[in-house]
C-alpha cells in the first residue's frame, strides 16, 4: 500500500507512450497515471462492468496533475468528492468504490519533500504484451527496489551473528540477467569458506583427540614391565643426576619401560630417596621399575670403587685389579710406569726419596668403575678429584703460612694427621701435635715427630706393639724416630676433614697424645704423657 499521492514509480507515465490514455481510461485503475489510492476511476460517471470500457471513457482526455487535481471535459476540474449517482442507488456516494477502500486524497493536496509521482501499474496479460511490444523493458525491471525488512538481530533470533552476515550477502538481490553468474561466484566465494570449515573442524577432532591421548598418558598408569628382568646390562649414573634422569637411561639401556614408571617407584621407596648415589649399576634388562629400585639400594648392584680415608695407594692398587678382575699386582705395575702420565700437579714429586708419587693423591671417595675401564682410567680419575679439592684450600698460600716449605708437605702433614687420630674430633689437636713437635727448638722432642705410624707405612703394617729398639735403630727416610722433620712424602691418602685440620689446628700446646679404647687422649707435657701411657698399659 501506497501512501497518498505516491505511485510505485518514481517518473509519470509519458503521455506519447503508445498506451497513454487508452485502456480503462486515464484515470482507471489499470491505465492514466491514476495508482490505487489516488483517484476513484468511476468517481462522477456510470460504473461499466469488468468488461470492456464504456464509449465516454475511451476518447476523453483529462490533464493529469501532479497534485492529485484532474480536470473534467470542458474545463471544469474533477471534484473526488462531488456529489455523483450512486451506482447502486445509495444516496449518499460511495466513497469506498476504489479497490483499495481508501477516499481519494483533497483537493491541491501537495506532495511531501519525499514522495514522487504516481506511476502506472501494467496489469498482466495482453496488456503486458502490448507493454513490451512497444519496446519497453519489463515494467518490474524499472520499478525501484523496494525496502527490504531489517533482519531479526542473531541476539534475538538466537542464530549465529557471522552466519547471518554470510546469509544476508548470499540473499542480496542481483539483477536478472545476472542472477546465474552471481549465483556461481556465489558459490565460487563459498568454496575457501566450507574447505576452511572442513579444515577446522579436522583441527579440532585431532586436537580432542590428541587431548586425550595426552590425558590418558599423564594421568594413566606409567608403562611398566613385570618381574625382575632376565641377562645383565651395566648403567652408569653421572654424577647430581636426578631422579627423573635416571630413569632415562635405565630405559635408554632396556632395563626400565618408562622413565615415569622408575619415578614413581622411587617415590613409593622411603630408602630409595637417599640411597639412590651415582656410579655404575649392574641390572637386568625388562625389570619392573620397583624392582630394579631395589636392586639398586643393594650393594651386589654396586660397581662404583670406594677408597677409604687414609687408604695408603698399595691398598688403593689392590681394590681397583679386584674390581676390574685384573691380576694382583697389575695396577701397582701401571701406577709405577705411568705415574707422570696420570695428571700429577707439578709439585707432586718433589722428593727423589718419596716411595710412592700417587701416595697423597688418589683422594678417597666414590668412583664409577666398570669392567671395560682399564686401571690408568680409574687412576686419572682419583688424581683429578684431590687437585680438584686441593686447589679449594690454596695449598701453596697456606703452606707458606705454617711454616712448611711446599703444598707436598701440607698434604704430608695431613696424611699424618689422619693416619694417627681415631676420629675427626681430634684431627685439630693432632695437627698441632706435628706442627709443635716440628719446631726444631721445642723442648719435648726436638724436632722429631717419633709417629709409629711412618714406621707401619715403611713396612706396610698397621701394628701398635712396636719395639722401641727396633724403630729407633731404622734407618729409612721415612722414619721419624730416626730422623727430624716430615717423612719425603705423604703416607696415605688423606681426607676432607685431616686437610682442614691441618690448615686450621689448634693452639692449645699439644705435644703427646696415646689411643686408649678407641680415644685419643692428649698431653702437654712428657709427665702427663707418661700417665697416659700407664693408661693405656692396663687396657691391654
Amino acid at each position: 500500500m501506497t501512501e497518498y499521492g505516491r505511485g510505485h514509480g518514481s517518473e509519470p507515465w509519458h503521455p506519447e507512450d503508445p498506451l497513454y490514455g487508452e485502456s480503462y481510461g486515464d484515470q482507471g485503475a489499470y491505465g492514466g497515471q491514476a495508482s490505487y489510492g489516488n483517484q476513484d476511476p468511476y468517481a462522477g460517471q456510470q460504473q461499466p462492468g469488468w468488461g470492456a470500457p464504456g464509449p465516454e471513457q475511451q476518447h476523453h482526455h483529462y490533464e493529469y496533475d501532479a497534485y492529485a487535481q484532474a480536470a473534467q471535459p470542458g474545463g471544469v476540474p474533477y471534484d473526488p468528492y462531488g456529489q455523483q449517482p450512486d451506482p447502486y442507488g445509495g444516496a449518499a456516494p460511495d466513497y469506498y468504490g476504489t479497490h483499495d477502500g481508501y477516499p481519494a486524497p483533497p483537493q491541491h493536496q501537495q506532495l511531501r519533500h519525499d514522495q514522487t509521482a504516481p506511476m502506472p501499474v501494467v496489469p498482466p496479460g495482453p496488456q503486458a504484451d502490448d507493454w513490451q511490444a512497444a519496446g519497453h523493458d519489463e515494467p518490474w525491471q524499472d520499478e525501484p527496489a523496494r525496502p527490504e525488512p531489517e533482519p531479526e538481530h542473531a541476539f534475538f533470533s538466537g542464530g549465529d551473528p557471522d552466519q547471518d552476515a554470510e546469509n544476508a550477502e548470499d540473499t542480496a538481490p542481483a539483477p536478472r540477467g545476472n542472477r546465474r553468474s552471481a549465483r556461481e561466484r556465489r558459490d565460487k566465494d563459498q568454496r575457501p569458506k566450507r574447505r576452511g570449515r572442513a579444515l577446522a573442524a579436522v583441527v579440532v577432532l585431532a586436537v580432542l583427540a590428541g587431548g586425550g591421548y595426552l590425558a590418558y598418558d599423564r594421568f594413566g598408569p606409567a608403562p611398566d614391565y613385570e618381574g625382575a628382568g632376565t641377562g645383565s646390562v651395566q648403567v652408569e649414573i653421572p654424577d647430581g643426576s636426578p631422579v627423573l634422569q635416571m630413569g632415562l637411561l635405565l630405559k635408554e639401556e632396556g632395563v626400565v619401560k618408562s622413565a615415569d614408571a622408575f619415578t614413581e617407584a622411587v617415590t613409593e621407596n622411603a630408602k630409595a630417596k637417599a640411597g639412590l648415589q651415582p656410579g655404575v649399576y649392574t641390572l637386568r634388562k625388562e625389570m619392573s621399575a620397583a624392582s630394579a629400585v631395589a636392586l639398586m639400594l643393594s650393594p651386589e648392584s654396586r660397581n662404583n670403587l670406594t677408597i677409604p680415608e687414609g687408604s695408603r695407594a698399595v691398598a688403593v692398587y689392590e681394590r681397583i685389579d679386584k674390581k676390574l678382575d685384573l691380576k694382583s699386582g697389575t695396577t701397582a705395575k701401571v701406577a709405577a710406569s705411568q705415574a707422570k702420565n696420570l695428571g700429577l700437579p707439578s709439585w707432586a714429586a718433589a722428593d727423589s726419596d718419596i716411595k710412592d708419587p700417587l701416595e697423597g693423591f688418589l683422594y678417597p671417595s666414590t668412583y664409577e668403575v666398570n669392567k671395560k675401564m682399564k686401571p690408568a682410567d680409574v687412576l686419572k680419575q682419583m688424581v683429578e678429584r684431590a687437585k680438584q679439592n686441593y686447589a679449594r684450600y690454596d695449598l701453596a698460600g697456606q703452606a707458606k703460612k705454617l711454616g712448611l716449605d711446599s703444598p707436598l708437605d701440607l698434604v704430608t702433614v695431613a696424611s699424618l694427621t689422619q693416619a694417627e687420630g681415631t676420629s675427626h674430633d681430634d684431627f685439630r689437636k693432632m695437627a698441632e701435635v706435628v706442627y709443635n713437635r716440628l719446631d726444631p727448638g721445642n723442648s719435648q722432642t726436638y724436632g722429631k715427630l717419633e709417629f709409629d705410624s711412618t714406621y707401619n707405612y715403611i713396612k706396610n703394617q698397621s701394628e701398635l706393639d712396636i719395639p722401641i729398639s727396633a724403630i729407633k735403630n731404622y734407618d729409612n727416610p721415612y722414619n721419624t724416630y730416626f730422623y727430624k722433620g716430615l717423612p719425603p712424602g705423604p703416607i696415605g691418602n688423606p681426607g676432607e676433614d685431616a686437610l682442614k685440620a691441618s690448615v686450621n689446628p689448634t693452639d692449645d700446646g699439644w705435644y703427646y697424645f696415646v689411643a686408649i679404647n678407641g680415644k685419643t687422649s692428649f698431653a702437654k707435657t712428657y709427665a702427663e704423657h707418661e700417665k697416659l701411657v700407664e693408661e693405656f698399659n692396663k687396657t691391654r
